[in-house]
């Protein structure tokens, strides 16, 4: 079992930044950024160690304004998030797994966090 605990959501204004935060209770090599908006599916944000090729993912629609960092030896994954939208309101939930792991199937993922709201307002 992996527990994994998010803080640093918040209301802020478009072009606004907010930092996310997740501390999860031990090492696994997929863990990624989630979000939900009310109505909407669970979709893929930005994480690391996917099996995609590639260590680190990122949706097309936050490419260049939000920036993962991940800290292997507090397990901990940080996500900064600039240039805020309104779209980007939503529950966002840290997730972690063994690969092969892939942003497109989130009903795949073993591990999730309770999610912290980020509310971005025109």
């Amino acid at each position: 079992q992996v527990q994994l605990v998010e803080s640093g959501g918040g209301s802020v204004q478009a072009g606004g930044s907010l930092r996310l935060s997740c501390v999860a209770s031990k090492y696994t090599t997929c863990i990624g950024w989630f979000r939900q908006a009310p109505g909407a599916e669970r979709e893929g944000v930005a994480g690391s160690g996917y099996v995609r090729g590639v260590t680190t993912y990122y949706a097309d629609s936050v490419k260049g304004r939000f920036t993962i960092s991940r800290d292997v030896g507090k397990n901990t994954l940080t996500l900064q998030m600039n240039s805020l939208k309104p779209e980007d309101t939503a529950m966002y939930y840290c997730a972690a797994d063994t690969p092969p792991c892939t942003a497109e199937r989130p009903s795949e993922w073993r591990y999730w966090g309770q999610g912290t709201h980020v509310t971005v307002s025109s």
